[in-house]
């Protein structure tokens, strides 16, 4: 083999590496997903396939002390019982856009919980579809 030829033969090798390696990049780049958008995704998945149980409204916390500045979170923690088994879980209902009127909803208030049936601790109170409240 002659030199020019191994030369070349190790350049197609290292530009077919780079650019596999940089495909990868780009395509995990672009797989990667906002957390706001999983969690959007979640309460959707939730409300298609999750059964519905009773629950109660334990707490409302507003995250940011009564301030509701870009970013705010307002919790709504609740309780719900699932074969037996008593579950507690907060929900950030900030996604909404527009706040909630968390006046109305009370500490003790019945609620409605959509629940995976797989996993039942990962449920909903809100979503963008359906309301317990």
């Amino acid at each position: 083999m002659t030199p020019l030829l191994t030369l070349l033969t190790y350049t197609l090798a290292a530009t077919g590496i780079f650019l596999l390696v940089l495909w990868f990049l780009l395509w995990r780049q672009w797989r990667r997903r906002d957390p706001v958008e999983l969690e959007r995704r979640r309460r959707l998945h939730i409300n298609r396939i999750g059964r519905i149980a009773d629950g109660r409204v334990i707490e409302l916390l507003d995250a940011t002390n009564g301030s509701l500045a870009v970013g705010a979170r307002q919790l709504v923690v609740y309780r719900y019982r699932v074969r037996g088994v008593e579950y507690e879980a907060a929900q950030d209902v900030s996604f909404l856009g527009h706040t909630p009127d968390l006046q109305q909803v009370a500490a003790g208030l019945s609620t409605r919980v959509k629940y995976d049936p797989k996993n039942p601790s990962n449920s909903i109170i809100l979503c963008e579809e359906w309301s317990g409240l």
